[in-house]
């Protein structure tokens, strides 16, 4: 473990006003979004969309580092270049998804434990190999009748940390990802309580694998209420408590803190972060980012269509986005700067 090198890349990845774009869609996922969008669900149009996001002019204006899934290493551009490539030569930080996805908890089928773990060292030595320097890994819980379970959060929380100090062991920055889920009808105030329960077993499990804090990355969820309940928080209460969790529960070593955003609409997500820098960036102990994916990608998916002719104004709402989140970060971002001209 060179402990230098994972600062060293951490602190890259959360400079300036930058933040981390997920572009690490399984490809079942990958495949409903382009059905949704009515585009053909095959490897070559992911790879031509994949190929507008990291070709993208001035993405790396507002992106420190953008995180592949497997396929995607290995793909490359229309001329042969490979996309690893493109974005290191743009400035930009390659990572990879390591996760295998998840199945039903044994005991437990309505929770979710993730997979991965069997032979992940042999994987990461060799995305180490191709350039990646940090890599993700996705534990999900799901708020609802007596759920999660401390089982859950325990198996979940424990395959994160295990997952995290091998990344180390082979110089790869680790972002720890123990997502809670907005599915449901919960309150605020139940999300506070589950997120919290889970941000503080994670870092009891990261002290039990001796992994090391200043280089790694926490990428959480915002405390907000679950989708289907009819309060809508404000933005001040979500950044308020979502600030005020974390506040309580990471570790002042930890390299950063870069959000999900877990289903909310790219501006809720962009405002959230904003507000909790002007209410708190002189409190914040550690740099404050988004690592978004659909909302940053879902409106230049819509323009794209899968049509050539479209690729330049799909991009440019992709890095216009970008830009929007960057802007928040900064505490630059307002509604009227979120402006994008109708095409």
């Amino acid at each position: 473990m060179n402990t230098e090198e994972l600062k060293q890349t951490a602190d890259a990845l959360m400079a300036g006003d930058k933040g981390l774009l997920a572009m690490d869609e399984s490809l079942n996922t990958c495949n409903k979004r382009f059905k949704e969008a009515g585009l053909p669900q095959t490897e070559e149009y992911r790879r031509k969309y994949r190929q507008l996001i990291v070709t993208t002019p001035g993405l790396a204006e507002s992106i420190s580092g953008a995180i592949l899934f497997d396929e995607t290493i290995y793909q490359s551009t229309d001329d042969g270049v490979l996309f690893i490539d493109v974005l290191k030569k743009a400035g930009i930080i390659p990572g990879i998804k390591v996760d295998e996805g998840t199945t039903a908890m044994p005991g437990s089928p309505d929770e979710k434990i993730t997979n991965g773990l069997e032979g992940l060292d042999i994987r990461l030595n060799n995305y180490y190999g191709l350039g990646a320097r940090f890599a993700k890994w996705r534990a999900v819980m799901t708020i609802g009748k007596n759920l999660p379970t401390e089982a859950n959060i325990q198996a979940n929380t424990e395959a994160l940390a295990k997952y995290a100090r091998l990344c180390q062991e082979d110089d790869i920055v680790p972002i720890v990802e123990p997502e809670v889920l907005m599915d449901g009808d919960h309150t605020i105030e139940r999300c506070y309580e589950v997120t919290e329960n889970a941000i503080k077993e994670l870092f009891k499990q990261l002290e039990k694998q001796g992994v090391y804090l200043p280089g790694l990355i926490l990428k959480p969820n915002m405390v907000i209420a679950g989708k289907d309940n009819h309060h809508k928080n404000s933005t001040d209460e979500v950044a308020s408590a979502t600030v005020k969790c974390l506040l309580a529960n990471v570790p002042h070593e930890v390299a950063g803190v870069a959000f999900l955003s877990g289903g909310q609409t790219p501006q809720e997500a962009t405002r959230h972060l904003h507000e909790m820098h002007v209410k708190f960036g002189k409190e914040l102990p550690w740099p404050l980012t988004f690592s978004f994916a659909r909302a940053i990608q879902q409106p230049a998916l819509d323009i794209w269509k899968g049509k050539d002719k479209n690729v330049k104004a799909a991009q440019d709402m992709l890095a216009f986005r970008a830009s929007m989140d960057s802007a928040a970060r900064a505490g630059r971002y307002s509604v009227d700067l979120d402006r994008y001209p109708v095409l």
